[in-house]
């Protein structure tokens, strides 16, 4: 079945609200995959993406539900002091990671287009008495954030679902200070995507079926400015997605990126 943009995302949307009122995902960046058909361990899939045992224990169990293609916070450099932003905030996870790192002096903005998660995360904020981080609903191609205000974007899987990448970049530099950086991990397309996979509406709200080619974003990212730009695969990244879909072979067609670049 085609959708257009607006029914993609609602379907979208949908998927992901219902992870937050479940406050938890059967893994597969959130979507309706099968995954392994094992139960899903959210500490184990965090474990597998590069966090460590320590982040896992400083932040809300609420907080991470798996969901995520790396660990951006891996390439970010915070310093103490920044303002960072984080596109597709979710419950909070990597914006609750990211505060401790920018410090009392600093401030941590979380974006998320769904309602429900918006709701999640500043429920894990209060609970756990965190004052230099806020979350804003709103969509990342149009983000409700100020002009040259941040010094660091980071983003967890969440640009292969937006349906207009390349104005993503574009709002992401409006909001960036002159020397800002972006630090991403997410889904890109190595390959041409069967219409199997590009049809397939699990897989789109499963991070898959949506990825743009790597060429095509380093294309965009440079036609809206971005400079420095690197995008490099991750070291595990087969291993991870063939836990995703089993047996669909989407490891031939898109991997895990670290996506880096500065304004």
């Amino acid at each position: 079945m085609r959708l257009d943009k607006n029914e993609k995302r609602k379907l979208i949307m949908k998927n992901y609200a219902a992870v937050a009122v479940n406050q938890r995902s059967n893994g597969c960046c959130g979507s309706g995959c099968s995954c392994s058909g094992n139960l899903f361990d959210a500490k184990d899939a965090a474990r597998a993406l590069g966090y460590s045992d320590e982040d896992l224990n400083s932040v809300p169990d609420a907080a991470n539900m798996g969901l995520g293609c790396g660990n951006p916070l891996a390439i970010a450099a915070i310093k103490p002091g920044e303002t960072d932003l984080d596109l597709g905030s979710g419950g909070g996870f990597d914006a609750f990671l990211a505060r401790k790192r920018v410090g009392t002096d600093g401030l941590v903005i979380g974006v998320d287009m769904t309602p429900d998660m918006v709701m999640l995360a500043r429920q894990n904020a209060q609970k756990a008495g965190y004052e230099n981080v806020s979350f804003r609903l709103g969509e990342i191609e149009h983000l409700p954030v100020a002009d040259n205000s941040v010094d660091v974007i980071i983003s967890n899987c969440v640009i292969n679902l937006a349906l207009e990448k390349e104005q993503v970049f574009r709002d992401a530099y409006r909001v960036l200070k002159p020397g800002g950086r972006l630090s991403i991990s997410d889904i890109v397309a190595t390959a041409e995507l069967p219409d199997r996979i590009k049809n397939d509406l699990n897989m789109l709200s499963g991070c898959i079926a949506g990825a743009e080619y790597v060429e095509h974003l380093r294309t965009m990212m440079l036609q809206v400015g971005f400079r420095n730009i690197r995008l490099e695969p991750k070291d595990n990244s087969r291993e991870i997605l063939k836990t995703w879909v089993p047996e669909s072979n989407v490891e031939d067609y898109v991997a895990s990126y670290y996506i880096e670049a500065v304004k």
